[in-house]
């Protein structure tokens, strides 16, 4: 007989802890995701500001599942979900094909939101991705190059003015790591600047940094910010971003502030197939579109499709609000996932509802500069801080090397004055844009392999891809 089939969408922490507590299950995995590799994305502003490397918080999803049997890796996008035959349409590079399933777990992440502003990701990259990680990278040391070419004030100006909006966790580490770039690392290499000259501003529309930390936190946070010399501007709406400079409103009124590195990191939503299951299924979005789930953190009359991580949407019992979007509820989902999955093959009676444990959270600052919010009464800022902040992460890297490799370049970074990875090229910098121009190649291939329209008949292709090529 055919085992139970179970389809997993994305590689994150909510898929690869489902798969992992499934694997002396009696079930076959096929793992779908839109990357080789398995992304650990809150270090990614470490890899924009040269400290680690992309290699180092992205192992190869096919090393890390190497010896779960059970398990197929397929890449590419998960495009729709037919929930009467139970098949997944998935493209590939330069393919499309079918996913079949009895068991669906759906972990794909959250995409960044530009709050119905697409058009700013063109100037104002996000920090969702290797590929913006690395487009970032590019243009903060690009930035520091250029304006030391520069023969005119205002031109150095803009090219050392860096905007970052979005004062949550990853705002308030990119402002400061770019802070630390300017006043620490690289002051004295340059002729004609002086780094320490540079404007770090960081951007918010709320009234405060790091506002899910309680007060406290909030208000240490904003004045280590300040002593490393960064500008924040708190209760200020971004209304325009373009190449050369970002438009604000705030109770000063309209500003322009002329800067050639803007970077985005307010707001998430979910991705795209959230909304396409939750039309397949009758599901409720919210208003970044995550899917609203039962306590077992299914769909509504689908106990077959699971939800994780940054695509549901479920009230904390505890707290009345939804569980927020970090790793640990991912983690922990994916773990409740792959055991109910294990007491329905074993025909046990349902269990507990899916109950989120908080271990707390945790923003650094600048070296030697953390924060940390644990349970409701623990409140850390500090020096103390930023070690469980260094330990917590190594723990959560995958695999030995990379926690390894880490160590020494965060001890090149943080008791030195060196950046390892400070390598930046034109094909990063550009890559955006020349892929919108271009489009998506394997698209082309598939375009440029199409036979001619007289040729095509319904004996050949399907109807659908008879459109779809032409």
């Amino acid at each position: 007989m055919q085992r139970h089939r179970v389809a997993v969408i994305g590689a994150g922490f909510g898929g690869l802890f489902a798969i992992k507590a499934l694997r002396n299950a009696n079930v076959d995995i096929t793992l779908i995701n839109g990357t080789a590799y398995h992304l650990f994305q809150p270090l990614l502003y470490q890899v924009a500001t040269g400290v680690l490397s992309e290699g180092e918080i992205a192992p190869p999803i096919r090393e890390v599942l190497r010896g779960q049997e059970n398990v197929d890796v397929k890449l590419g996008w998960a495009e729709s979900v037919d929930t009467d035959n139970k098949i997944i349409s998935v493209a590939g590079p330069g393919i499309n094909y079918t996913v079949e399933y009895d068991t669906l777990i759906v972990a794909a992440g959250a995409s960044q939101s530009y709050f119905g502003n697409d058009h700013f990701a063109d100037n104002a990259p996000g920090m969702k991705s290797i590929d913006d990680a690395l487009e970032l990278r590019a243009k903060i040391f690009g930035a520091f190059e250029i304006a030391d070419l520069q023969e005119d004030d205002e031109a150095k100006e803009r090219w050392l003015t860096f905007v970052v909006v979005g004062a949550g966790p990853t705002g308030v580490e990119m402002a400061g790591q770019i802070a630390e770039l300017a006043h620490r690392n690289l002051p004295g290499q340059y002729k004609h600047i002086d780094p320490r000259r540079a404007r770090i501003i960081l951007i918010d529309a709320v009234g405060a940094v790091l506002n899910t930390f309680g007060d406290h936190l909030s208000t240490r946070a904003l004045a280590q910010l300040h002593k490393m010399g960064v500008e924040v501007e708190l209760n200020t709406k971004v209304v325009n971003v373009d190449r050369t400079g970002i438009e604000v409103e705030s109770e000063r009124g309209h500003q322009r502030i002329p800067s050639m590195t803007k970077v985005w990191a307010a707001g998430v939503s979910a991705p795209p197939l959230a909304r396409k299951i939750a039309a397949a299924t009758g599901a409720e979005v919210d208003r970044a579109g995550r899917i609203m789930v039962n306590p077992d953190l299914t769909v509504p009359g689908h106990p077959e499709i699971f939800v994780l991580g940054d695509m549901m949407n479920l009230n904390d019992p505890s707290t009345g609000r939804p569980l927020p979007g970090v790793a640990q509820v991912a983690i922990q989902g994916g773990k409740y996932a792959g055991q109910t999955i294990k007491g329905r093959l074993r025909r046990k009676p349902p269990g507990e509802p899916f109950k989120y444990f908080d271990k707390g959270s945790m923003a650094t600052i600048s070296r030697f500069s953390a924060v940390a919010s644990i349970g409701s009464k623990i409140r850390l800022a500090g020096f103390f801080a930023w070690v469980m902040w260094l330990v917590v992460h190594v723990f959560y890297l995958v695999g030995f090397k990379n926690r390894f490799t880490t160590v020494l370049h965060w001890a090149v970074s943080f008791l030195g004055r060196g950046r390892s990875e400070r390598v930046a090229t034109e094909q990063q910098a550009f890559a955006r844009k020349a892929m919108y121009e271009y489009g998506n190649p394997f698209e082309r291939a598939r375009l440029d392999d199409a036979p001619p329209a007289d040729e095509i008949s319904t004996t050949q292709v399907e109807p659908e891809k008879v459109s779809a090529k032409r």
